[in-house]
């Protein structure tokens, strides 16, 4: 038995099993490859599920950690340190966010997602509907996902994450991503309206051309908010500090935006950005917080990584290598979609038979699984999203030369698959 066997094993035995089995126990990461308990060494083309934005061990982000974690790493939230304030203040400057704006600091997407729930609620009392009574409903959209705590999970519409721990807080109504559902739904009972720009545990989906412009127009006529998750697709996934900015018209800008993953590159960090003075009000002391967020170690990762972002030129690299590596997919045989949004893509594979198109799949799970556990075979980590459709995201200093290795190897990985 492997030294890697061993401590799976173990794992076994002693952590929860929401997770599942894990397929690997990973000791350490150098730039965009990590290594395995048995010294295996993987290129990561998930990057802890597109976190990793400097991908490992990157000097800045190491220095960064190290010197504040051997001064100051933790102050609770009765006080500040000049981490959370120079933080801020590039979001709200890389971002373009409009004069008034502030951002509020949590751990993870979830927790952001969760500020923004309450942030709604809050709106909803001050804005009443016009019988005077408080605006009670949230709108999110069908795909989405938001998170699995339980208001974040109230917003994500999968009903096999959400129907084990129902009733859920009440309010929320998933809608398709229609101008026709949008126009239906968005009364004056409607606090907010949340989406993702791009639905990544979807699939890789963005929205239908028009309708975040659409929901920005409405949700100002008719006095709800309008709050984006940028979650996963945020801090340059995409090619930009925000996806949505390709799909709002020039000016524009959300009520509310909610960020994680990418924003510490491997530390845990989330964050809510609530646009002007007026959403910026909706919260005031005591109706929020966290004893974690925004703490000193969690602040100096987070600058190191948006600097490191702006320094390194990485939303170019993304959206240039991003879409090299598309393109490169899209001529694999076997392969069909391909959706690219910088450096985060979908990739939906061409099923032989029909059992490969169900969610039961074959002997050994469903066609994209199947292709995911031989990739790791050949020394590539990515993902299943769908019965047939892959998910990468890898760090954003990847290269052409490094994204080939994984295409050119493809064919071989597909081959096996079938073959088996």
């Amino acid at each position: 038995m492997s030294n890697q066997d061993e401590l799976l094993g173990e794992y076994k035995e002693h952590l929860l099993g929401v997770f599942g089995d894990p397929s690997l126990v990973l000791v350490s990461g150098e730039g965009v490859h990590v290594t395995d308990a048995n010294g295996k060494r993987y290129l990561d083309l998930l990057a802890g599920i597109a976190v990793n934005a400097l991908g490992y061990a990157h000097p800045a982000w190491v220095r960064a950690v190290s010197e504040q974690a051997g001064t100051l790493a933790h102050i609770s939230n009765l006080f500040t340190s000049p981490g959370s304030i120079h933080l801020a203040e590039k979001l709200l400057k890389v971002t373009g966010a409009p004069e008034g704006s502030h951002v509020f600091f949590a751990n993870s997407g979830s927790e952001a997602n969760e500020a923004a729930f309450k942030l709604a609620r809050r709106h909803g009392r001050a804005h009443p509907d016009a019988q005077g009574r408080p605006r009670t409903r949230v709108l999110a959209l069908e795909n989405s996902f938001h998170g699995r705590t339980m208001g974040s999970l109230s917003l994500t519409a999968k009903a096999a994450y959400r129907e084990p721990f129902e009733p859920l807080p009440a309010g929320v109504t998933h809608i398709p991503a229609t101008a026709e559902a949008l126009e239906r739904e968005l009364d004056d009972t409607v606090s907010a309206v949340i989406v993702e720009p791009v639905q990544g545990e979807a699939g890789v989906h963005g929205l239908p051309e028009g309708f975040l412009a659409l929901a920005r127009r409405l949700t100002r006529e008719r006095g709800a908010l309008l709050i984006v998750d940028e979650v996963q697709s945020g801090m340059g996934r995409t090619g930009a500090w925000l996806a949505a900015t390709a799909q709002l018209p020039r000016g524009e800008f959300p009520d509310a935006v909610t960020f994680a993953k990418g924003l510490g590159g491997g530390f845990p960090v989330g964050a809510m950005l609530t646009a002007g003075p007026e959403v910026s009000a909706l919260l005031g002391a005591g109706q929020h917080g966290t004893t974690f967020g925004g703490n000193p170690l969690a602040m100096a990762a987070g600058l190191a990584t948006v600097t490191t972002l702006e320094n390194e030129n990485l939303l170019d690299n993304a959206r240039d290598v991003g879409a090299h590596l598309a393109q490169r997919l899209r001529e694999v045989p076997g392969v069909g979609e391909v959706r690219q949004y910088g450096l985060l893509v979908g990739v939906d594979l061409v099923a032989e038979n029909t059992e490969d198109a169900e969610n039961a799949g074959t002997t050994g799970g469903p066609m994209a699984q199947r292709v995911v556990a031989a990739a790791r075979e050949a020394g590539f980590i990515l993902n299943a999203t769908g019965p047939t459709t892959l998910r990468l995201a890898p760090p954003l200093i990847i290269t052409a030369e490094q994204a080939d290795t994984f295409v050119e190897a493809l064919p071989h990985v597909l081959e096996t698959v079938r073959a088996r």
